[in-house]
Parts: structure tokens; C-alpha cells; sequence
């Protein structure tokens, strides 16, 4: 082979490799959008919300994730604010009594128990410390769920479980949070 050709292979294996590596993630991942708008922003500046208000424990301690409707009419039965999407919810949702189907970001795998109450509550882990700044947020992100696993693609990373637990001294083990 000479150096042309070299050169020519090495540079079509570096673009398939660098198309391949851009495109495999939006071949995989299929895109849901959020069924309205929501900013996060606005219930925690202007309302004065903390995330427990809306994102509530059950009974048992597990987390109950994303707020039921009845949450969100509490405070919207009617407009509060002159924003066209708040209007579009009451009338399209809280009016009719109709969940929004809002498609979760961040799910864990079946096989994975994760414990909101025990890193909150004993642990006082801020939410911020897994969701990132959420509450300074004007929209709510697309969610992306893998084609083949079904999760999205928020999932933390067990890494990123150890090395916190690493940085608070704790001990843990497979079965602590494995199924």
C-alpha cells in the first residue's frame, strides 16, 4: 500500500468511526417529548416551591416520582399567571381531569432499587446532587429512551453511585442496591 492509500484509508476509517460514533446514540435513542410545558424555574423562584412540595415520598418511603394531577390543580384550578401554556393545561388537563402522560427522565433499570427517602431524609443528599439544577430550569428537557433497553438515557451510572459513597466514607455492597 502506498502512502496515498494509507492516508485515504486512515482517513475514511477516522469518518466512518467519528459518523459512527455521532450517529449510533441517534439511531438507538427515540425521542419523546413532554406533553407541555413546564419551568421549574417559575415553582421554585415565584412560587417558592422546594422539589418535595410537588415530588412527594409515599407512605412506605418510596419515592413517588412524577406529581399526580390532583398535585398541580391544588394551586391551578385557575390561571395564576397569564402564560399561554398554563391556560393550555387547565383547559387540556386540570379542566377535564386528565393526567398528563409526562414522560420520565431519569428511571432506573428493574433490577436496580434505588432509595429517594434514605439519601434524602438520613442521608440529606440534595436533589441537586443527582438532577442537577432542575429548579433554575425553564423547560423541561426531551426525554431519549433507548430503542433496545427502554431506559432513558438519564439513568445514573452505578460509577457515579460508588465514587459518592466513596466520597462520604460508606460502605456498600452489590446487594444493597441490586435486586
Amino acid at each position: 500500500m502506498t502512502i496515498r492509500g494509507e492516508v485515504f484509508f486512515l482517513t475514511g476509517l477516522a469518518a466512518a468511526l467519528a459518523a459512527g460514533w455521532a450517529g449510533l446514540p441517534r439511531a438507538l435513542d427515540r425521542r419523546i417529548p413532554q406533553p407541555m410545558e413546564f419551568s421549574h424555574k417559575v415553582h421554585a423562584e415565584k412560587a417558592g416551591q422546594s422539589c418535595e412540595d410537588c415530588h412527594r415520598f409515599r407512605a412506605d418511603g418510596s419515592f413517588a416520582g412524577i406529581p399526580p394531577l390532583d398535585r398541580c390543580a391544588g394551586c391551578h384550578a385557575a390561571p395564576m399567571g397569564a402564560t399561554a401554556a398554563e391556560k393550555k393545561f387547565i383547559a387540556e388537563y386540570v379542566t377535564p381531569g386528565r393526567e398528563p402522560r409526562w414522560a420520565a427522565e431519569s428511571a432506573q433499570p428493574e433490577n436496580v432499587y434505588f432509595s429517594h427517602i434514605t439519601h434524602v431524609k438520613r442521608g440529606k443528599v440534595k436533589c441537586e446532587s443527582c438532577h442537577g439544577n432542575v429548579g433554575s430550569s425553564n423547560a423541561l428537557p426531551p426525554v431519549y429512551v433507548d430503542r433496545i433497553s427502554g431506559y432513558s438515557g438519564k439513568v445514573m451510572s452505578m460509577d457515579a453511585c460508588v465514587e459518592c459513597h466513596r466520597q462520604r466514607g460508606l460502605e456498600f455492597s452489590c446487594l444493597g442496591c441490586h435486586k
